[in-house]
């Protein structure tokens, strides 16, 4: 008598590597199970080992948007800004996105904060899509100059926080929830710092 390959144990180790491989391949299976993991407390932002330190001169590092407005950090001295470089195909990344836009919500209506997510491939308008699919709301940049390793080193996705004056306040590589109440704690103090 010739065994059956559909068995019960066969059929759960089957799906059990299928669904492992889902995790592991597809980008946007990966970005939520680490959502999951954010929901449930882990990937925090670690703002309390953060030191505030004066990068080099903020003029010359620029971004555009899609209309081609160039910003210039050095323009937003006095305002709070928050720098992510992000990529739609980087897990991690998308998985930080509905944090980055609960807090981008927070702060939308607020002038002395502002929030400049930079696309790291370029690609403003598959960029644009993906944030539109997600109807997330915020600023969509492209690098127009040299970004300093200080700032940026290639690690996706990599948040920044500069303070009023200019100095980076948080810098964080990998995703993290940014919606945390003690990240917009954070936030808060930054912004009510004398310049």
């Amino acid at each position: 008598m010739k065994k059956s390959v559909f068995t019960k144990k066969n059929i759960v180790n089957a799906l059990f590597i299928g669904l492992f491989l889902t995790i592991l391949f597809v980008p946007s299976a990966k970005a939520l199970v680490m959502r999951g993991l954010m929901e449930i407390g882990l990937f925090k932002p670690s703002i309390s080992e953060q030191k505030n330190t004066l990068p080099v001169d903020l003029s010359s590092i620029k971004f555009k948007d899609a209309t081609n407005k160039v910003v210039s950090l050095g323009d937003l001295k006095g305002k709070v800004v928050f720098l992510n470089f992000w990529a739609t195909w980087c897990p991690p990344c998308l998985a930080e996105m509905p944090a980055i836009h609960k807090l981008y919500q927070k702060f939308a209506a607020d002038k002395e904060v502002v929030f400049l997510l930079v696309d790291a491939d370029g690609n403003l308008k598959k960029a644009q899509a993906y944030l539109d699919r997600k109807n997330y709301s915020f600023p969509l940049f492209n690098v127009a100059s040299e970004i300093p390793d200080v700032i940026f080193n290639g690690s996706l996705p990599t948040t920044i926080v500069f303070d009023k004056k200019g100095r980076i306040a948080y810098n964080g590589v990998g995703a993290a929830n940014y919606a945390s109440p003690k990240f917009i704690s954070f936030i808060k103090e930054l912004k009510a710092l004398k310049e």
